[in-house]
Protein backbone atom coordinates (compact mmCIF):
# COMPACT_ATOMS: atom_id res chain seq x y z
CA UNK A 1 0.00 0.00 0.00
CA UNK A 2 2.81 2.74 0.66
CA UNK A 3 3.79 2.19 -3.02
CA UNK A 4 0.10 3.07 -4.15
CA UNK A 5 -0.07 6.17 -1.63
CA UNK A 6 3.33 7.07 -3.29
CA UNK A 7 2.35 6.87 -7.16
CA UNK A 8 -0.73 8.67 -5.71
CA UNK A 9 1.16 11.68 -4.09
CA UNK A 10 3.28 11.73 -7.03
CA UNK A 11 1.01 12.11 -9.63
CA UNK A 12 -0.91 14.69 -8.17
CA UNK A 13 1.89 16.60 -7.62
CA UNK A 14 3.38 15.99 -11.01
CA UNK A 15 -0.25 17.04 -12.83
CA UNK A 16 -0.48 20.21 -10.51
CA UNK A 17 2.92 22.00 -11.09
CA UNK A 18 2.58 21.13 -14.69
CA UNK A 19 -1.13 22.23 -15.07
CA UNK A 20 0.19 25.68 -13.36
CA UNK A 21 2.64 25.89 -16.46
CA UNK A 22 5.84 25.32 -14.32
CA UNK A 23 8.45 24.37 -16.56
CA UNK A 24 8.64 20.89 -16.93
CA UNK A 25 12.38 20.73 -15.24
CA UNK A 26 11.24 22.53 -12.15
CA UNK A 27 7.87 20.66 -12.22
CA UNK A 28 10.05 17.07 -11.95
CA UNK A 29 12.18 18.64 -8.87
CA UNK A 30 9.01 19.77 -6.82
CA UNK A 31 7.63 16.29 -7.37
CA UNK A 32 11.03 15.01 -6.38
CA UNK A 33 10.85 17.28 -3.26
CA UNK A 34 7.76 16.46 -2.16
CA UNK A 35 8.59 12.75 -2.33
CA UNK A 36 12.45 13.08 -0.50
CA UNK A 37 10.60 14.97 2.33
CA UNK A 38 7.37 12.37 2.65
CA UNK A 39 9.33 9.07 2.38
CA UNK A 40 12.66 9.24 3.30
CA UNK A 41 14.53 10.93 6.71
CA UNK A 42 17.61 11.98 4.39
CA UNK A 43 17.72 16.18 3.64
CA UNK A 44 16.07 16.55 0.40
CA UNK A 45 18.31 20.07 -0.30
CA UNK A 46 21.38 18.25 0.15
CA UNK A 47 20.38 15.16 -1.93
CA UNK A 48 18.91 17.52 -4.68
CA UNK A 49 22.28 19.28 -4.60
CA UNK A 50 24.24 15.77 -5.28
CA UNK A 51 22.29 14.57 -7.57
CA UNK A 52 21.71 17.45 -9.79
CA UNK A 53 25.56 18.03 -9.87
CA UNK A 54 26.74 14.46 -10.62
CA UNK A 55 23.72 13.95 -13.26
CA UNK A 56 24.79 17.03 -15.23
CA UNK A 57 28.66 16.62 -15.27
CA UNK A 58 28.70 13.55 -17.58
CA UNK A 59 31.00 14.13 -20.18
CA UNK A 60 28.91 12.02 -22.54
CA UNK A 61 26.20 15.05 -22.01
CA UNK A 62 28.60 17.65 -23.57
CA UNK A 63 27.66 16.06 -27.09
CA UNK A 64 24.22 17.70 -26.66
CA UNK A 65 25.05 21.22 -27.10
CA UNK A 66 27.75 20.57 -29.86
CA UNK A 67 25.05 18.54 -31.88
CA UNK A 68 22.49 21.11 -31.38
CA UNK A 69 25.00 23.93 -32.31
CA UNK A 70 25.77 22.41 -34.98
CA UNK A 71 22.15 22.00 -36.27
CA UNK A 72 21.49 25.95 -35.18
CA UNK A 73 24.75 26.94 -37.92
CA UNK A 74 23.46 24.97 -40.99
CA UNK A 75 19.72 26.58 -40.06
CA UNK A 76 20.99 29.84 -40.27
CA UNK A 77 23.42 30.13 -42.98
CA UNK A 78 22.78 28.70 -46.77
CA UNK A 79 24.03 25.29 -46.45
CA UNK A 80 20.47 24.30 -45.31
CA UNK A 81 19.04 26.57 -48.76
CA UNK A 82 21.53 24.73 -51.18
CA UNK A 83 19.73 21.66 -50.48
CA UNK A 84 16.44 21.85 -52.24
CA UNK A 85 18.65 23.52 -55.55
CA UNK A 86 20.85 19.96 -54.69
CA UNK A 87 17.84 17.46 -54.33
CA UNK A 88 15.31 18.76 -56.74
CA UNK A 89 16.79 17.49 -59.98
CA UNK A 90 17.06 13.62 -58.14
CA UNK A 91 13.32 13.90 -57.20
CA UNK A 92 11.51 15.29 -60.07
CA UNK A 93 11.43 11.87 -61.67
CA UNK A 94 9.96 9.38 -58.80
CA UNK A 95 6.37 9.24 -58.85
CA UNK A 96 5.16 11.98 -56.72
CA UNK A 97 8.31 14.15 -57.99
CA UNK A 98 9.38 17.44 -55.94
CA UNK A 99 7.16 15.71 -52.95
CA UNK A 100 9.91 14.03 -52.07
CA UNK A 101 12.12 16.50 -51.38
CA UNK A 102 10.39 16.75 -48.12
CA UNK A 103 11.20 13.48 -47.13
CA UNK A 104 14.82 13.40 -48.96
CA UNK A 105 15.82 16.89 -47.28
CA UNK A 106 14.72 15.75 -43.96
CA UNK A 107 16.43 12.79 -43.87
CA UNK A 108 19.99 14.27 -44.65
CA UNK A 109 18.93 17.43 -42.45
CA UNK A 110 18.40 15.16 -39.68
CA UNK A 111 21.42 13.74 -39.36
CA UNK A 112 23.02 16.73 -38.98
CA UNK A 113 20.82 18.21 -36.82
CA UNK A 114 19.71 15.82 -34.29
CA UNK A 115 16.40 18.06 -33.24
CA UNK A 116 12.84 17.58 -34.97
CA UNK A 117 12.01 21.38 -34.67
CA UNK A 118 15.27 22.41 -36.34
CA UNK A 119 14.77 19.49 -39.30
CA UNK A 120 11.16 20.68 -40.07
CA UNK A 121 12.22 24.48 -39.89
CA UNK A 122 14.60 24.10 -42.11
CA UNK A 123 13.17 21.87 -44.70
CA UNK A 124 10.14 23.58 -44.22
CA UNK A 125 11.32 26.70 -45.31
CA UNK A 126 12.98 25.88 -47.98
CA UNK A 127 10.37 23.61 -50.20
CA UNK A 128 6.98 25.09 -49.07
CA UNK A 129 7.49 28.24 -50.73
CA UNK A 130 8.83 25.90 -54.17
CA UNK A 131 6.08 23.13 -53.91
CA UNK A 132 3.64 25.83 -53.63
CA UNK A 133 4.94 27.65 -56.80
CA UNK A 134 4.93 24.65 -58.84
CA UNK A 135 1.01 23.64 -57.69
CA UNK A 136 1.22 20.81 -55.15
CA UNK A 137 -1.54 19.89 -53.13
CA UNK A 138 -1.68 21.50 -49.75
CA UNK A 139 -2.49 18.91 -47.52
CA UNK A 140 0.62 17.16 -49.16
CA UNK A 141 2.57 19.39 -48.34
CA UNK A 142 2.05 20.19 -44.90
CA UNK A 143 1.41 16.13 -44.23
CA UNK A 144 4.79 14.77 -45.35
CA UNK A 145 6.90 17.57 -43.78
CA UNK A 146 5.17 17.39 -40.95
CA UNK A 147 5.42 13.59 -40.56
CA UNK A 148 9.66 13.22 -42.36
CA UNK A 149 10.33 16.47 -39.80
CA UNK A 150 10.09 13.45 -37.07
CA UNK A 151 13.43 11.51 -38.44
CA UNK A 152 15.17 14.55 -36.29
CA UNK A 153 14.52 12.38 -34.00
CA UNK A 154 15.33 9.21 -35.04
CA UNK A 155 18.38 9.41 -37.32
CA UNK A 156 21.82 10.06 -35.25
CA UNK A 157 22.97 12.92 -34.39
CA UNK A 158 19.47 12.28 -32.73
CA UNK A 159 18.56 14.37 -28.93
CA UNK A 160 16.45 12.19 -28.05
CA UNK A 161 18.68 9.04 -28.29
CA UNK A 162 21.42 10.98 -26.31
CA UNK A 163 19.46 11.92 -23.33
CA UNK A 164 18.10 8.23 -23.30
CA UNK A 165 21.33 7.14 -23.89
CA UNK A 166 22.57 9.13 -20.38
CA UNK A 167 19.37 8.11 -18.54
CA UNK A 168 19.78 4.82 -18.76
CA UNK A 169 23.76 4.74 -18.76
CA UNK A 170 24.00 2.98 -22.16
CA UNK A 171 26.26 3.77 -25.09
CA UNK A 172 25.36 6.97 -27.41
CA UNK A 173 27.15 5.37 -30.35
CA UNK A 174 25.60 2.17 -30.37
CA UNK A 175 22.22 4.23 -29.93
CA UNK A 176 23.31 6.04 -32.78
CA UNK A 177 23.93 3.30 -35.06
CA UNK A 178 20.81 1.83 -33.81
CA UNK A 179 18.67 4.45 -35.36
CA UNK A 180 20.17 4.31 -38.75
CA UNK A 181 18.38 1.48 -40.64
CA UNK A 182 15.23 2.06 -39.15
CA UNK A 183 15.38 5.75 -39.76
CA UNK A 184 16.13 5.03 -43.34
CA UNK A 185 12.82 2.41 -43.40
CA UNK A 186 10.91 4.97 -41.76
CA UNK A 187 11.83 7.51 -44.80
CA UNK A 188 11.07 5.03 -47.37
CA UNK A 189 7.43 4.53 -45.40
CA UNK A 190 6.70 8.40 -46.06
CA UNK A 191 8.25 8.36 -49.43
CA UNK A 192 6.04 4.86 -50.56
CA UNK A 193 2.92 7.46 -49.14
CA UNK A 194 4.13 9.93 -51.72
CA UNK A 195 4.01 6.95 -54.56
CA UNK A 196 0.40 5.67 -53.65
CA UNK A 197 -0.92 9.57 -53.53
CA UNK A 198 0.70 9.61 -57.42
CA UNK A 199 -1.34 7.12 -58.69
CA UNK A 200 -4.26 6.72 -56.74
CA UNK A 201 -5.04 10.62 -56.94
CA UNK A 202 -3.94 11.56 -60.53
CA UNK A 203 -6.02 14.49 -61.13
CA UNK A 204 -4.12 16.23 -57.80
CA UNK A 205 -1.07 15.84 -60.01
CA UNK A 206 0.80 18.84 -60.80
CA UNK A 207 2.00 20.36 -64.07
CA UNK A 208 5.57 17.87 -64.89
CA UNK A 209 9.03 19.69 -64.77
CA UNK A 210 10.55 20.52 -68.01
CA UNK A 211 13.53 17.88 -68.67
CA UNK A 212 16.99 18.45 -67.55
CA UNK A 213 20.03 17.31 -68.77
CA UNK A 214 21.99 14.35 -66.76
CA UNK A 215 24.18 16.57 -66.81
CA UNK A 216 22.79 19.66 -65.31
CA UNK A 217 21.63 17.18 -62.59
CA UNK A 218 25.20 16.76 -61.72
CA UNK A 219 26.19 20.24 -61.79
CA UNK A 220 23.10 20.81 -59.42
CA UNK A 221 23.95 18.04 -57.17
CA UNK A 222 27.26 19.89 -56.28
CA UNK A 223 25.26 22.11 -54.15
CA UNK A 224 24.61 18.80 -52.28
CA UNK A 225 27.99 17.80 -51.49
CA UNK A 226 28.84 20.10 -48.40
CA UNK A 227 26.53 18.63 -46.16
CA UNK A 228 26.74 15.22 -47.64
CA UNK A 229 30.49 15.61 -46.17
CA UNK A 230 29.57 17.09 -43.06
CA UNK A 231 27.22 14.05 -42.34
CA UNK A 232 29.85 11.10 -43.17
CA UNK A 233 32.72 13.12 -41.11
CA UNK A 234 30.33 13.28 -38.19
CA UNK A 235 28.45 9.76 -38.54
CA UNK A 236 31.88 8.18 -40.22
CA UNK A 237 34.07 9.27 -37.46
CA UNK A 238 31.72 7.40 -34.94
CA UNK A 239 30.93 4.41 -36.68
CA UNK A 240 34.80 3.57 -37.49
CA UNK A 241 35.69 3.86 -33.68
CA UNK A 242 37.75 7.18 -34.85
CA UNK A 243 36.06 9.56 -32.55
CA UNK A 244 33.52 9.30 -29.77
CA UNK A 245 30.00 10.88 -30.15
CA UNK A 246 31.46 14.01 -28.42
CA UNK A 247 34.70 14.22 -30.47
CA UNK A 248 31.98 13.68 -33.46
CA UNK A 249 29.56 16.57 -32.29
CA UNK A 250 32.85 18.48 -31.80
CA UNK A 251 33.47 17.82 -35.65
CA UNK A 252 30.81 18.54 -36.65
CA UNK A 253 30.60 21.75 -35.24
CA UNK A 254 34.01 22.84 -36.75
CA UNK A 255 32.97 21.23 -40.04
CA UNK A 256 29.60 23.53 -40.22
CA UNK A 257 31.46 26.61 -39.39
CA UNK A 258 34.15 25.84 -41.97
CA UNK A 259 31.56 25.10 -44.82
CA UNK A 260 29.31 28.34 -44.13
CA UNK A 261 32.65 30.63 -43.70
CA UNK A 262 33.61 29.17 -47.14
CA UNK A 263 30.32 29.65 -48.52
CA UNK A 264 30.40 33.26 -47.66
CA UNK A 265 27.09 33.07 -45.46
CA UNK A 266 28.81 33.06 -41.91
CA UNK A 267 27.78 36.51 -40.45
CA UNK A 268 28.75 37.26 -37.10
CA UNK A 269 25.16 37.98 -36.13
CA UNK A 270 24.56 34.62 -37.75
CA UNK A 271 27.56 32.79 -35.49
CA UNK A 272 25.84 35.04 -32.55
CA UNK A 273 22.41 33.71 -33.31
CA UNK A 274 23.48 30.36 -33.56
CA UNK A 275 25.50 29.99 -29.89
CA UNK A 276 22.38 32.11 -28.55
CA UNK A 277 19.93 29.53 -30.15
CA UNK A 278 22.05 26.09 -28.87
CA UNK A 279 22.02 27.87 -25.55
CA UNK A 280 18.81 28.28 -24.55
CA UNK A 281 17.74 24.77 -25.93
CA UNK A 282 20.98 22.80 -24.44
CA UNK A 283 19.98 24.98 -20.91
CA UNK A 284 16.41 24.16 -21.34
CA UNK A 285 16.94 20.00 -21.81
CA UNK A 286 19.81 20.44 -19.28
CA UNK A 287 16.91 21.42 -16.53
CA UNK A 288 15.22 18.43 -17.53
CA UNK A 289 17.68 16.09 -16.96
CA UNK A 290 18.37 17.68 -13.72
CA UNK A 291 14.91 17.64 -12.57
CA UNK A 292 14.20 13.95 -13.69
CA UNK A 293 17.63 12.70 -12.13
CA UNK A 294 16.30 13.62 -8.60
CA UNK A 295 13.43 12.21 -9.55
CA UNK A 296 14.91 8.88 -9.98
CA UNK A 297 16.46 9.32 -6.64
CA UNK A 298 13.01 10.12 -4.81
CA UNK A 299 11.52 7.42 -6.69
CA UNK A 300 14.60 4.94 -5.74
CA UNK A 301 14.23 5.22 -2.04
CA UNK A 302 10.15 4.75 -2.38
CA UNK A 303 10.66 1.63 -3.62
CA UNK A 304 8.39 2.13 -6.38
CA UNK A 305 10.42 1.16 -9.71
CA UNK A 306 11.14 -2.06 -7.72
CA UNK A 307 7.37 -3.12 -7.11
CA UNK A 308 6.67 -1.97 -10.31
CA UNK A 309 8.74 -4.15 -12.13
CA UNK A 310 7.88 -7.24 -9.77
CA UNK A 311 4.17 -6.69 -11.00
CA UNK A 312 5.19 -6.71 -14.32
CA UNK A 313 6.97 -9.84 -13.53
CA UNK A 314 4.01 -11.44 -11.70
CA UNK A 315 1.43 -10.75 -14.43
CA UNK A 316 3.75 -12.82 -16.72
CA UNK A 317 3.33 -10.55 -19.72
CA UNK A 318 5.03 -11.45 -22.80
CA UNK A 319 7.58 -8.76 -24.15
CA UNK A 320 5.29 -8.16 -27.07
CA UNK A 321 2.16 -7.51 -24.98
CA UNK A 322 4.46 -5.19 -22.76
CA UNK A 323 5.55 -3.01 -25.94
CA UNK A 324 2.12 -3.13 -27.07
CA UNK A 325 0.69 -1.33 -23.31
CA UNK A 326 3.97 0.63 -23.25
CA UNK A 327 3.10 1.78 -27.49
CA UNK A 328 -0.44 3.31 -26.30
CA UNK A 329 0.85 4.93 -22.56
CA UNK A 330 3.32 6.56 -24.80
CA UNK A 331 1.14 7.66 -27.39
CA UNK A 332 -1.14 8.91 -24.46
CA UNK A 333 1.65 10.86 -22.90
CA UNK A 334 3.02 12.52 -26.00
CA UNK A 335 -0.25 14.22 -26.00
CA UNK A 336 0.50 16.36 -23.55
CA UNK A 337 4.23 16.03 -23.27
CA UNK A 338 7.51 16.70 -25.74
CA UNK A 339 9.26 13.66 -26.43
CA UNK A 340 12.48 14.07 -24.31
CA UNK A 341 10.03 14.85 -21.16
CA UNK A 342 8.53 11.60 -22.16
CA UNK A 343 11.81 9.81 -21.91
CA UNK A 344 13.13 10.92 -19.01
CA UNK A 345 9.79 11.38 -16.99
CA UNK A 346 9.28 7.17 -17.44
CA UNK A 347 12.36 5.38 -17.48
CA UNK A 348 12.87 5.04 -14.21
CA UNK A 349 9.91 3.20 -13.57
CA UNK A 350 9.88 1.73 -17.43
CA UNK A 351 14.17 0.77 -17.35
CA UNK A 352 13.28 -1.65 -14.96
CA UNK A 353 10.14 -3.09 -16.50
CA UNK A 354 11.78 -3.92 -19.98
CA UNK A 355 15.24 -5.08 -18.31
CA UNK A 356 12.72 -7.84 -16.30
CA UNK A 357 11.30 -8.67 -19.24
CA UNK A 358 14.36 -9.41 -21.03
CA UNK A 359 13.90 -6.57 -23.94
CA UNK A 360 17.38 -4.99 -25.32
CA UNK A 361 17.67 -1.75 -24.51
CA UNK A 362 19.36 -0.34 -27.55
CA UNK A 363 16.17 -1.95 -29.64
CA UNK A 364 14.13 -0.32 -26.89
CA UNK A 365 15.81 3.48 -27.34
CA UNK A 366 14.71 3.07 -31.26
CA UNK A 367 10.99 1.91 -30.51
CA UNK A 368 10.57 4.96 -27.87
CA UNK A 369 11.92 7.42 -30.30
CA UNK A 370 9.47 6.18 -32.91
CA UNK A 371 6.41 6.31 -30.53
CA UNK A 372 7.43 9.96 -29.00
CA UNK A 373 7.82 11.04 -32.67
CA UNK A 374 4.16 10.51 -32.79
CA UNK A 375 3.65 13.23 -29.56
CA UNK A 376 5.34 15.95 -32.37
CA UNK A 377 2.21 15.87 -34.74
CA UNK A 378 -0.22 14.54 -32.44
CA UNK A 379 -2.81 17.45 -30.54
CA UNK A 380 -2.74 19.00 -28.30
CA UNK A 381 0.77 19.47 -27.09
CA UNK A 382 2.24 18.62 -30.67
CA UNK A 383 5.83 20.38 -31.46
CA UNK A 384 5.55 20.13 -34.70
CA UNK A 385 2.05 21.46 -35.12
CA UNK A 386 2.95 24.69 -33.91
CA UNK A 387 6.28 25.26 -35.56
CA UNK A 388 4.21 24.28 -38.94
CA UNK A 389 0.66 26.68 -37.76
CA UNK A 390 3.48 29.67 -37.59
CA UNK A 391 5.05 28.53 -41.34
CA UNK A 392 1.94 27.62 -42.56
CA UNK A 393 -0.77 29.73 -41.11
CA UNK A 394 -3.24 26.95 -40.74
CA UNK A 395 -5.31 25.61 -38.14
CA UNK A 396 -3.44 23.21 -35.88
CA UNK A 397 -6.41 20.79 -36.52
CA UNK A 398 -6.16 21.18 -40.40
CA UNK A 399 -2.42 20.14 -40.08
CA UNK A 400 -3.02 17.19 -37.36
CA UNK A 401 -5.89 15.93 -39.63
CA UNK A 402 -2.93 15.59 -42.81
CA UNK A 403 -0.69 14.54 -41.04
CA UNK A 404 -2.95 11.17 -39.49
CA UNK A 405 -1.65 9.09 -42.59
CA UNK A 406 2.01 9.73 -41.54
CA UNK A 407 1.27 8.63 -37.73
CA UNK A 408 -0.10 5.52 -39.52
CA UNK A 409 3.23 4.46 -40.70
CA UNK A 410 5.15 5.36 -37.47
CA UNK A 411 2.85 2.62 -35.95
CA UNK A 412 3.72 0.43 -38.95
CA UNK A 413 7.02 1.02 -38.19
CA UNK A 414 6.83 -0.23 -34.95
CA UNK A 415 5.15 -3.45 -35.76
CA UNK A 416 8.40 -3.93 -38.60
CA UNK A 417 10.83 -2.98 -35.51
CA UNK A 418 8.44 -5.80 -33.21
CA UNK A 419 9.03 -8.33 -36.20
CA UNK A 420 12.34 -7.48 -37.56
CA UNK A 421 13.93 -6.46 -34.01
CA UNK A 422 17.76 -6.66 -35.56
CA UNK A 423 16.81 -3.53 -38.08
CA UNK A 424 18.20 -1.63 -34.97
CA UNK A 425 20.07 -4.35 -33.20
CA UNK A 426 22.51 -5.50 -36.53
CA UNK A 427 24.46 -2.52 -36.72
CA UNK A 428 25.39 -1.94 -33.12
CA UNK A 429 26.39 -5.50 -32.39
CA UNK A 430 28.29 -5.50 -35.44
CA UNK A 431 29.92 -2.24 -34.51
CA UNK A 432 33.47 -1.77 -35.08
CA UNK A 433 35.30 -1.14 -31.35
CA UNK A 434 36.54 2.35 -30.80
CA UNK A 435 36.64 5.21 -28.30
CA UNK A 436 33.28 4.94 -25.80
Amino acid sequence: MTELYATLIFLFVLFTLLGSSIWIGLALMGVAFVGMELFTTRPAGDAMITTIWTSSSSWTLTALPLFIWMGEILYRTRLSQDMFRGLAPWMRWLPGGLLHTNIAGCTIFAAVSGSSAATLTTVGKMSIPELRKRGYPEYMIVGTLAGAATLGLMIPPSLTLIVYGVSINESIIKLFMAGIFPGLVLAALFMSYIVAWHYIRPDERPEPEPPMSFGTMLAESRFLIPVLCLVFAVIGSMYFGWATATEAAAVGVIGALVLANFQRSLTWEAFRESLMGATRTSAMIALILMGAAFLSLSMGFTGLPRALAAWIDEMNLSPITLIAALTVFYIILGMFLDGISSVVLTMAIVEPMIRQAGIDVIWFGIFIVVVVEMAQVTPPIGFNLFVLQGMTKHEISYISKVALPMVGLMLLMVVILVVFPELATWLPNNLRQGPT
